[in-house]
């Protein structure tokens, strides 16, 4: 499959994303993630403290949160499948699986939007851990 000039074949991204590919993600993350995670990817305050249900609240996507120490395909699934469901062992969150939402072309244009935002450091982790899998 091709979307916007960016090739989809597996769960994993190679390469760059085009400008288009970043520009629809943003669309998407905007309409679909925003109201959770914040427009500008700053999480929901206090993110790390666990909300009277006892779950987390959503965490930020930019170079202040997690999302970057987590390889491509662990980010597809979480998106695609959900957080309890990739973390298990009884785990409960508020953040759920997209898959009968977004097309895996769309979850991977969202990832790439978020990626397009972290600095040098944070982008070349992710990278590497990316390529350990």
């Amino acid at each position: 499959m091709v979307i916007a000039g960016w090739h989809y074949g597996s769960t994993t991204s190679s390469g760059v994303a085009s400008a288009e590919v970043v520009s629809q993600g943003r669309q998407i993350y905007s309409d679909r993630c925003a109201a959770c995670h914040g427009t500008d990817l700053e999480g929901q305050p206090d993110w790390r403290s666990p909300l009277p249900s006892g779950r987390l609240p959503a965490p930020p996507h930019d170079a202040s949160g997690h999302t970057w120490h987590h390889p491509d395909d662990v980010l597809f699934r979480i998106v695609k499948e959900g957080t309890a469901t990739i973390v298990a062992g009884g785990y409960e969150s508020d953040m759920p699986g997209f898959g009968g939402v977004l097309s895996d072309a769309e979850i991977r244009a969202v990832l790439a939007d978020i990626k397009s935002t972290w600095p040098e450091r944070e982008s070349s982790y992710q990278e590497r851990v990316s390529q350990g899998n």
